[in-house]
């Protein structure tokens, strides 16, 4: 009998949210660890650097040079990488970071002792080392996680939805947030999540990253439409896409 795939959790700069997301799965998960062998996790034990990974599963995004090197190691050490989260897999809201000088970031954080603390430009993780696999999401959609890991286990392809949340909004005959008087991210977010918060009653704040080739004349038209402050629609997407002008460098 084979020896279960070795499966390990590591975070980085984040709140975690995703993996807290894993643990309340339920009884899926614990039909998926009767398939793997979770040798790191941090919520639950310490890491151990003197073995390697057939999947490693890494939350947060890169903020100082200590992250670099670590997440570098982690990368050496795994045959699969599965970035999970908008802070590994788009920067997420350590993004906004990027907005401000870092020097200025740094005093306002740590004041007098900001000397002793090392910064750099917030980066996903994809942006650091090679990632084979992305869940987006703040947090992961479960049904999504589950999906992903399911494919990397078996070695095959997944890729992440590239048309809009509205989509599957239409899918799931919400209410357009739009007709309720609210700026919704949908029409530019990359889908995948099954419109998963206006479903419950929330708006897109584009947590998914946006789609590639955005249909800008449409979004143009509903921000006219509903006399939309284009201040209030670029704050909403600098939430979490600040990371993507990294990548325009």
């Amino acid at each position: 009998m084979s020896p279960k795939p070795k499966v390990a959790f590591f975070d980085f700069a984040c709140c975690e949210g995703c993996q807290l997301q894993v643990a309340n799965m339920g009884e899926e998960l614990l039909d998926i660890l009767g398939a793997i062998d979770v040798v790191e996790f941090r919520e639950v034990m310490s890491e151990k650097w003197d073995q390697n990974y057939d999947v490693a599963v890494v939350e947060g995004s890169i903020t100082d040079n200590h992250a670099v090197e670590r997440i570098k190691k982690i990368r050496e050490r795994s045959k699969v990488l599965i970035a999970y989260g908008s802070c590994a897999t788009i920067g997420g809201v350590n993004g906004m970071k990027n907005n401000f000088p870092l020097e200025e970031i740094r005093k306002s954080v740590y004041g007098e002792s900001a000397k002793f603390f090392d910064t750099i430009p917030t980066h996903a993780v994809g942006q650091v080392v090679k990632v084979d696999y992305f869940v987006t999401g703040c947090p992961v959609y479960p049904p999504e996680f589950v999906k992903v890991l399911k494919c990397a286990l078996m070695g095959i392809n997944y890729e992440v939805p590239d048309y809009a949340v509205c989509v599957e909004c239409k899918l799931n005959e919400n209410v357009c947030m739009y007709e309720r008087g609210l700026t919704c991210l949908g029409p530019v977010t990359r889908a995948g999540c099954n419109s998963w918060c206006i479903n419950n009653g929330n708006i897109c704040y584009g947590c998914r990253g946006m789609v590639s080739n955005p249909n800008i004349k449409g979004a143009q038209d509903v921000i006219a439409r509903y006399n939309i402050d284009m201040d209030l629609v670029q704050n909403k997407m600098n939430m979490y896409n600040k990371c993507r002008e990294l990548n325009k460098k």
